[in-house]
């Protein structure tokens, strides 16, 4: 074991990854903790009824948002990692689509507002916190970094960006400011987080960014007919994130949502780390996939193993201490939150689950896979929260959200004879069963 260590240590391809992920990882949990520490404030100082509707206005916007991004991260990372010397075509011409995006991302939310019972107050909320989604479309840096396996630039503009937006949000409590700053600083995080990422760019090329921000039509038609699938499918998996608190705050009130949002903050944080080892993992199992696929396999049921494993414990553990939690953390305003954090926490199962799963597909080039699979998960999700929250409140919110995971992650695989081969790494990664024929 001690001599297998040793070798990973001399293995240049390992440590590079290593090393990255783990600053992925550092930064994650610096964001956990700084971000659950302030968010507490926040949630205790607003109470549940601001702190909900606070919460209903990020995920309404948020299930548009998933638009903006038009599917095109994963897949700029690949192509970037296949060939480099494409690198400012693919990184301009997505910036500029993301510019687009984001400005119709607005135009469709100024349509949506009138569908829903929102007033005036609710609908600045909203549409202050969308104009982030402008700015967001510097996030295009990341992939550079994400190729170049160089997160910790990365890492540094969102330490920057996270401790400068938690000190604002820290003065506006201190000097009891209304809701609507804190919707504010969701914008003014967004433009730290971009001239962060700008200036570290700039630092490692050494030449001015915009010059090479140039619209090349051939590429985006290039980059648009792989990731359509993905702009559905990320639409869809947002959605199924984000619609439980919107169809909450429209059946029964505010308040609902803010003792929901309280429980599902604590998960959602721990929830990201699975997609975040994955998104450094990405292009190491891009260049084993086209080098040797029984290799690429044996990656696959080593990070289903390795993810499903990670999050047990901390699933059991917050389930079986959910009560103290809540109390500890938010104090006794919100112990209707209880219940909800004991149903919501096994999502962190079947969330690293689906992490791999969309490793997998995207690896192989499989984005029609992937949208079909969250088209029909938010069906069944908006149909049962349209049928239960009215009934049984905010619980049967959290209990829709678990079974929409385990439909995406296991079920649905088993009705498509197509991927039959990943559920089989699936049933050899969950059995410890040696061997891939």
């Amino acid at each position: 074991m001690i001599t297998k260590i040793k070798s990973l240590k001399n293995h240049q391809g390992f440590m590079k990854y290593f090393k990255n992920t783990s600053w992925l990882f550092a930064e994650k949990i610096l964001r956990m903790v700084v971000g659950l520490f302030v968010g507490i404030w926040v949630a205790r100082y607003l109470g549940p009824e601001q702190f909900g509707l606070f919460s209903y206005a990020q995920s309404f916007v948020a299930l548009f948002t998933a638009f903006a991004a038009l599917g095109l991260d994963s897949i700029v990372v690949r192509e970037l990692v296949k060939d480099e010397s494409r690198r400012d075509e693919l990184i301009g011409t997505t910036f500029w689509l993301k510019i687009m995006g984001a400005i119709g991302v607005l135009s469709i939310l100024a349509i949506a507002i009138n569908f829903t019972s929102n007033d005036s107050y609710t609908n600045i909320l909203v549409f202050i916190i969308a104009s982030a989604s402008i700015f967001q479309s510097f996030n295009v840096i990341d992939f550079y970094f994400q190729a170049k396996v160089l997160s910790k630039y990365v890492v540094f503009a969102n330490t920057i960006s996270l401790l400068v937006s938690s000190a604002v949000k820290i003065l506006l409590i201190l000097n009891q400011a209304p809701l609507v700053a804190f919707a504010w600083v969701v914008l003014f995080d967004s433009i730290i987080l971009a001239l962060g990422l700008i200036y570290f760019y700039f630092a490692q090329k050494h030449s001015f960014l915009f010059s090479e921000f140039k619209f090349h039509v051939s590429t985006a038609k290039f980059l648009l007919k792989d990731s359509w699938p993905l702009i559905f499918a990320s639409m869809a998996m947002m959605m199924n994130q984000k619609i439980d608190q919107v169809m909450i705050k429209e059946f029964l009130d505010a308040e609902q949502v803010g003792y929901y949002a309280a429980a599902i903050t604590l998960i959602d944080i721990l929830i990201l780390l699975p997609f975040v080892a994955s998104k450094s993992i990405f292009p190491l199992f891009v260049k084993s996939y086209e080098v040797d696929k029984k290799r690429f396999e044996e990656k696959i049921v080593w990070a289903y193993r390795v993810f499903f494993l990670a999050t047990l414990l901390p699933a059991l553990g917050i389930y079986f201490l959910a009560d103290g939690i809540i109390e500890l953390l938010y104090g006794s305003v919100y112990s209707q939150s209880v219940e909800v954090l004991k149903i919501y926490c096994f999502l962190l199962l079947f969330s690293s689950i689906g992490a791999i799963n969309m490793l997998y597909l995207r690896t192989l080039n499989l984005q029609k896979k992937a949208m079909n699979r969250q088209l029909s998960n938010v069906l069944i999700n908006i149909t049962l929260n349209y049928i239960y929250i009215p009934v049984y409140g905010i619980e049967a919110a959290a209990y829709t959200s678990l079974f929409s995971i385990i439909f995406t992650t296991i079920i649905y695989d088993l009705f498509d004879r197509n991927l039959k081969r990943i559920n089989i790494l699936k049933f050899i990664s969950l059995t410890n069963y040696k061997g891939i024929k």
